[in-house]
C-alpha cells in the first residue's frame, strides 16, 4: 500500500485544526466547563490520595477535597468583595477626585490646542451616550451570561467528582486507544502531563498569594489607597499571560487615579508593579513551575487570543496548560513532532537552510537542541 502524500497529511491537519476549532466554539458550553474540572482535579489529587491514606472512602475523599476547594475559593471571594465594598465607600471622594483630574486635563488641552472646554464637553457628552448605549446592549445579554456563568460554576463541583471517580475508566480507555507498542510512551506523557498541570495551578496558587502580598504590602507602605484591590486585581489577571498583565496595569492605574487628585501615586504604582514582576518572571516563577517543556512567547500570545476567541475568559486561563499538554504529546508523536517544535521554545544555534542536520527529526538532533537549551530532553529514559 502507497505512503499517503504529505501534502494529503498537511492538509488533514490543517482541516483537523479548523473542525476541532469549530467543535470549541459551538460546544465550549460543555467542553470548557470538563476541561476546567479536569486541571483542577489533577491539581486535587494530591489531598485525595492523602485521605485515601488516611483511610477515608473513596467518596468522602473526593467529597472533602472539593468542599475544601469551595472553602478556599470562598476566602478569595470574600476578601475581594470587602475591598470593592471599601471601594463604593469611597465614592463621593472618587467622584471629586475623578472631576478634578478632568479639569486639570481640560485646561491642558486648553493651553495646547483651539479646543475650547465647550466643545470638549460635547464631545465628551456625545461619547458618554455613546458609551451608555453600549452597555445598555451589554446588559440585555448580561442574564445570559449570568446564567451561563452559574451553571458553569455549579457544573465544576459535579465534573471534578466524577474525573476523580472515574480516573482509572478514564486511563484505560486512553491506554486502549493507542496499540500496545506504543503504551509505554503514553504512560510517560500522562505521568509528565499530570507533573506538568499539577506543577502549573498549584504554582499559579502560589504566585497568586506572593504577588498580593509583595505587590499589596509595597503600595500600602508607600501610602496607596486601595492597594489591596489593586495587588488582588493584577494578581488575578497576572494568570492570563501576557494580556492580563496589561489590563492590570490599566486598571491599577484608573484605581490610583480615582483615589488621589495627585499624580505621583500613578508612577508609584507603575514602578512597584514593574518591579514586583520583574521578580516575579526571572526569579520566583522559574524556580516554583520547574517545568521541562517550555513554551515560547509567540506560541503562548497567539494561544491566548485563540483560547479567548473560541471559549472566552476560561479559554485564556486554559490555553498555557493545554498548550503545555499538547506539546508533551506531540513531542512523542512521529507524525505530529514538528508542531511540538512550532510551539516549543528549542531554539536551534545553527540555521535549518545553512545546516541540514537542523533540518531532520531525529532523537539525536533534538536531544542537541534542547540540550543547547538548557532543557531536559524529552525522550531521555
Amino acid at each position: 500500500m502507497n505512503e499517503m502524500p504529505v501534502t494529503v497529511k498537511r492538509s488533514i491537519e490543517l482541516l483537523g485544526l479548523v473542525l476541532i476549532g469549530f467543535i470549541i466554539t459551538i460546544g465550549k458550553g460543555i467542553i470548557m466547563p470538563i476541561a476546567m474540572a479536569f486541571f483542577i482535579s489533577i491539581m486535587l489529587l494530591p489531598v485525595y490520595q492523602f485521605f485515601i491514606r488516611k483511610r477515608f472512602s473513596e467518596g468522602l475523599a473526593i467529597f472533602v477535597s472539593i468542599l475544601l476547594l469551595i472553602i478556599f475559593v470562598g476566602l478569595i471571594t470574600w476578601f475581594f468583595s470587602s475591598q470593592v465594598t471599601s471601594l463604593v465607600r469611597d465614592f463621593p471622594q472618587i467622584k471629586k477626585n475623578v472631576t478634578t483630574h478632568l479639569n486639570s486635563l481640560s485646561a491642558w488641552i486648553n493651553s495646547k490646542t483651539d479646543f475650547s472646554t465647550k466643545e470638549q464637553l460635547d464631545l465628551i457628552n456625545e461619547q458618554s451616550n455613546k458609551l451608555l448605549n453600549y452597555a445598555g446592549n451589554m446588559l440585555t445579554g448580561a442574564a445570559g451570561s449570568v446564567s451561563s456563568t452559574i451553571v458553569f460554576v455549579g457544573l465544576l463541583p459535579i465534573y471534578i467528582y466524577l474525573l476523580l471517580y472515574y480516573k482509572n475508566v478514564l486511563l484505560r480507555f486512553i491506554f486502549l486507544w493507542f496499540p500496545e507498542e506504543n503504551h509505554d510512551k503514553v504512560r510517560e506523557a500522562l505521568l509528565e502531563s499530570k507533573t506538568i498541570i499539577k506543577s502549573y495551578l498549584i504554582g499559579l496558587l502560589i504566585q497568586i498569594s506572593y504577588m498580593t502580598v509583595l505587590l499589596g504590602g509595597i503600595l500600602l507602605i508607600i501610602g496607596i489607597k486601595h492597594a489591596l484591590l489593586i495587588a488582588v486585581i493584577f494578581a488575578l489577571l497576572n494568570l492570563i499571560p501576557y494580556v492580563g498583565a496589561l489590563i492590570g496595569n490599566v486598571i491599577g492605574v484608573l484605581l490610583t487615579l480615582t483615589s488621589s487628585d495627585q499624580l505621583w501615586p500613578i508612577f508609584a504604582v507603575l514602578g512597584t508593579i514593574a518591579f514586583v514582576q520583574f521578580l516575579d518572571n526571572n526569579i520566583l516563577m522559574p524556580r516554583i513551575v520547574g517545568s521541562k517543556v517550555k513554551i515560547n512567547a509567540l506560541g503562548t500570545i497567539v494561544g491566548v487570543f485563540v483560547g479567548g476567541s473560541l471559549a472566552g475568559v476560561s479559554g485564556m486561563f486554559l490555553s498555557l496548560p493545554i498548550i503545555a499538554v499538547l506539546k508533551i504529546i506531540f513531542d512523542r508523536s512521529t507524525i505530529f513532532k514538528h508542531w511540538g517544535v512550532l510551539l516549543g521554545d528549542e531554539r536551534p544555534m545553527q540555521s535549518p537552510m545553512s545546516a541540514p542536520e537542523m533540518r531532520s527529526k531525529s532523537k539525536e538532533v533534538q536531544e542537541k537542541i534542547q540540550i543547547q537549551n538548557d532543557i531536559e530532553p524529552t525522550d531521555k529514559k
